[in-house]
């Protein structure tokens, strides 16, 4: 008991100095203009997403292949909302700041990906299960695709939404702000699964018909765990476009934002609380370091880095090394 406590603080106590010194990195002299700074965002940004991946999979045991429809849900309300062709009009034209890093946008952002996942999780938890319920996801995002492509003015057709890139002054805010997301993320994660929904949800993914027979509302359980996905993944669409601010259906819809966050998190260990955080980090630093040295053959540099992992690490690398699933 002595030991597994004084684990659980070592842990949490690097988890800390972690945070900590990555909230420190802006005040180094010539970071925020750096390669390393902008490395480090984009990391930001694939940890959010692996760990609304792993609340679904690996705490609730339904592998979604559709995460990047909600990714694109989230990046495209943004960015309609802050163009303010529809909604607002003059009020953008006179506060062009008012959406940048907005909480009440980005929430909507959120908000309009888990509306999504609950109409779309209802017929499909109800009657799917396991690897039929995986292509139904990923059917679900390319419909939305090309739902998006076909939009007309209100989605910008095949080109997409512009927003403004006046105010765009500096890396530090989105910086900031992912590593909050990040950091707010893991902890409402922890939180929700401490509570008794998360005890539900684990009994769920462990045993449907056990769950079902003492009580616990299954389909319920899985729907919501599935909204909550999408949320986080419609959080970090938003910030993504408050980065790019041309959301177009090809990069904010790209099956990379749902097959990278999901080999993150398979390599950092499903079913924990840091592994997609660890494995964003570790598989982000592969895939940009190949890319770079060996363009033309960084998709084998990263092919091979994923074999190897399941191969020598098949339970991912905080339960490698003594992390725990939930």
């Amino acid at each position: 008991m002595l030991k597994q406590a004084w684990n659980k603080q070592a842990k949490a106590g690097i988890a800390i100095a972690v945070v900590l010194a990555l909230a420190l990195v802006p005040l180094l002299p010539g970071a925020i203009d750096s390669y390393a700074f902008s490395f480090l965002f984009f990391v930001f940004i694939y940890a959010i997403m692996a760990q609304g991946w792993n609340l679904v999979a690996g705490f609730g045991g339904q592998i979604s292949l559709g995460n990047h429809a909600f990714f694109g849900l989230g990046a495209y309300t943004t960015a309609i909302l802050w163009s303010g062709n529809y909604l607002w009009g003059s009020l953008y034209d006179a506060y062009p700041r008012i959406y940048y890093f907005d909480p009440v946008t980005m929430v909507l952002g959120g908000l309009v990906a888990a509306v999504a996942a609950i109409i779309i999780g209802l017929p499909l938890l109800s009657k799917l299960r396991g690897d039929y319920f995986a292509l139904g996801t990923l059917g679900f995002g390319e419909i939305v695709k090309v739902m998006f492509i076909n939009g007309g003015d209100f989605t910008g057709g095949a080109f997409g939404v512009v927003a403004p890139a006046s105010t765009f002054d500096t890396l530090l805010p989105h910086y900031l702000v992912g590593l909050g997301l990040m950091v707010g993320t893991a902890l409402a994660i922890r939180l929700l699964m401490r509570s008794r929904y998360g005890l539900a949800l684990i009994a769920v993914r462990d045993d449907e018909m056990a769950a079902s027979a003492n009580g616990i509302d299954v389909l319920r359980v899985k729907v919501a765990a599935f909204a909550g996905s999408a949320f986080i993944a419609g959080i970090a669409g938003s910030l993504y476009t408050c980065y790019i601010f041309h959301v177009g259906p090809d990069s904010v819809f790209a099956l990379d934002w749902m097959l990278l966050p999901l080999m993150m998190t398979v390599v950092g260990g499903t079913g924990t609380l840091l592994g997609p955080i660890l494995g964003a980090f570790v598989m982000y630093a592969v895939f940009d370091l190949a890319r770079i040295v060996v363009p033309d053959y960084h998709p084998v540099i990263s092919g091979l880095t994923i074999i190897l992992a399941m191969l020598f690490l098949p339970k991912g690398l905080m339960r490698s090394f003594g992390g725990k699933a939930a």
